[in-house]
């Protein structure tokens, strides 16, 4: 099973799900924005797709944060930031059989999902 994980009302997400629907893909979708994400699930995107990729420090939550927050950042810390703050997530996120994707990147899902 695909498992979405997003913002509702990010334009991002609605144009992965819109390219889901469109070419009848079930899924599910998790709103971290209201669920959270779990430490666990972070890291192991993190392990899946890279630090760089998962943390959306272009975000206005990330560049808000104060600078000793931001220096010296690692997984460990970058993980505990996006519990705390699930919009420093990159989004969507996409769970699937091969793997995870992050963002969204049309080559990139016709070649993972199809």
């Amino acid at each position: 099973m695909i498992e979405v994980y997003g913002i509702p009302n990010c334009d991002t997400v609605k144009k992965a799900r819109s390219w889901l629907d469109g070419r009848g893909v079930a899924y599910t979708f998790h709103d971290y924005k209201k669920e959270g994400a779990s430490a666990d699930r972070l890291a192991a995107w993190i392990d899946g797709a890279g630090l760089d990729r998962v943390l959306n420090r272009a975000g206005t939550t990330f560049r808000k944060l104060p600078d000793a927050e931001k220096a010296d950042l690692d997984s460990a810390k970058a993980i505990a930031l996006m519990v705390a703050n699930p919009s420093m997530i990159k989004r969507p996120v996409v769970e699937h059989p091969g793997g995870v994707l992050v963002g969204f990147k049309e080559p990139e899902w016709a070649a993972a999902l199809g």
